[in-house]
């Protein structure tokens, strides 16, 4: 098959699902162009065959900001013309699914080949951005109008499905996160100290300094039992500052380490004995799954599609949203017993390798691809 991919050339869960997606589908044979308006991370230290477009638009005065979407648009037409596409798949709904939907009737009125158009829901173009009144008409099109939707939980399915009216008339197909199990996988080595690992980009739903502040909570009792521990913080964002400040403020910085932004995400993940996730909004929690993929517990927010992915009590712990002393608490357990965090550990691997194996899951979209672009499919995938 010939299939484009748009997405967000970010660090979220949706770019490094699209890269790593458009990766699987091209090692499988299959002729597969990305388009964004840089270079995604996961991609960047690539050799996988994907032709890789960036397109990041002419400045021009009467635009405010460089217009990247429409260049992206343009290309993608280019490209149509000359080798057409079967599948434009857009990775959120705002803004590649719009772009998909104008590249598809573009193509149409200028006579070219048919293209099917697949959108996948990550969670905040549907939780956030899309539920805001200013964008909540433009999402219900995107969904509306794709030939085929999909949502990376059971949770985010419902939650579209109870905010929007008729979401997808072919219903919304549930396609998880995966992890490439060959690159996150166990090392057989645990750090010199009970160590405790976050990775994002500290937005204000990350609620990091929340999670800094209950690991103070946590070294207090565990000094007191004779214990130590340490938290490393790898990532940048908006409330970078605030963190540091707490660490600063609780007399912790000797033991919070600040990474900033890495690449070798499982050499940092698999000497963890833990992997923390304190979010208020968390739709899959694919940094939670890559963890898990190498052999770390994870403790977490029962919030979203993350009760999906994490079993309570065997893979790791889950405790409410805005329960911080309970957070504290696990902390505490799951540093201070290594034996049984490790046991954690490895249930979270078999768990991992048993439900979200890339492979496995790549096979779904290929397979959704197919009934779009059969020559005898119907309406619906």
């Amino acid at each position: 098959m010939r299939v484009g991919i748009l997405c967000h050339p970010t660090y979220g869960g949706s770019g490094v699902v699209a890269s790593e997606l458009a990766l699987t589908l091209a090692g499988n044979g299959h002729s597969v162009h990305l388009f964004s308006h840089d270079v995604p991370p996961r991609l960047e230290r690539s050799p996988g065959p994907v032709e890789l477009h960036v397109a990041q638009g002419s400045p021009y005065p009467l635009f405010h900001s460089t217009p990247h979407d429409l260049a992206i648009m343009s290309r993608i037409l280019d490209l149509h013309r000359v080798e057409p596409l079967d599948v434009l798949h857009a990775h959120y709904a705002l803004p590649h699914a719009i772009s998909a939907l104008m590249v598809r009737s573009a193509a149409a009125s200028a006579g070219l080949p048919p293209l099917k158009v697949v959108t996948t829901l990550h969670g905040t173009d549907i939780t956030l951005v899309g539920n805001d009144p200013s964008y909540a008409p433009l999402t219900q099109y995107a969904i509306t109008a794709s030939d085929a939707v999909t949502a990376v939980s059971e949770d985010l399915a419902a939650r579209t499905r109870a905010n929007f009216e008729g979401p997808a008339p072919c219903g919304i197909h549930v396609i998880p996160n995966f992890v490439d199990l060959d690159e996150f996988k166990p090392s057989g080595d645990r750090a010199d100290v009970p160590t405790a690992i976050h990775i994002s980009n500290f937005r204000r739903v990350k609620r990091v300094p929340w999670m800094v502040e209950a690991f103070a909570q946590a070294l207090e009792v565990l000094d007191q039992q004779g214990k130590t521990a340490e938290l490393i913080l790898v990532g940048d964002g908006p409330q970078l500052g605030e963190a540091r400040r707490i660490a600063r403020d609780k007399g912790i910085c000797d033991r919070v380490k600040f990474l900033g932004l890495r690449n070798v995400l499982p050499e940092l993940l698999a000497p963890a004995d833990l992997f923390c996730l304190a979010s208020t909004e968390e739709s899959f929690g694919l940094s939670a799954l890559e963890a898990m993929a190498a052999g770390t517990a994870v403790l977490g927010t029962r919030v979203g599609g993350v009760s999906e992915v994490v079993e309570h009590g065997i893979s790791g712990q889950l405790v409410e949203v805005d329960d911080q002393e309970g957070f504290a608490a696990q902390l505490v357990q799951l540093l201070g017993d290594r034996d049984r965090t490790a046991a954690m550990g490895h249930a979270a691997r078999e768990r991992a390798t048993a439900r979200f194996d890339r492979r496995d899951v790549v096979q779904s979209y290929e397979k959704l691809y197919q009934g779009l672009i059969a020559p005898s499919a119907g309406p619906c995938p």
